[in-house]
């Protein structure tokens, strides 16, 4: 439900809430008609209908932001220079927040991704 995905973002500091509401804008954009949900305690976006997939989510840590394609295989296919990565997410921060055209790749690779899978 986007209302605790609303009371997610509100608990974080000022500059955390702003960067992860600048993606979720954008991932709304990138992903429309897909469900907005909880999913492994963090934000994210759903495939349409009863066995949609997940696309993508993003999460508030201490020090970092992430955001994760839920898939181990997204983020190694693409250079996330000067960002952290791990094999399921990219790391960032408020101060550099990720460009929107990095976060458009990462999302058209797991969309296709998911359709080379089936639903």
């Amino acid at each position: 439900m986007t209302s605790d995905i609303d009371a997610y973002l509100a608990a974080l500091p000022d500059d955390q809430r702003t960067a992860l509401q600048a993606l979720r804008t954008q991932l709304r954009t990138l992903l429309p008609g897909h469900a907005e949900v909880m999913s492994y305690a963090m934000p994210g976006f759903r495939q349409p209908g009863p066995k949609g997939r997940m696309v993508a989510g993003y999460a508030a840590f201490a020090r970092h932001l992430g955001l994760y394609p839920h898939s181990g295989s997204v983020i190694p296919q693409i250079d996330c220079t000067p960002f952290k990565t791990s094999k399921s997410g990219l790391l960032f921060t408020p101060a550099q927040p990720l460009p929107p055209d990095l976060v458009a790749r990462i999302i058209a690779l797991r969309q296709a991704e998911i359709a080379a899978r089936g639903r």
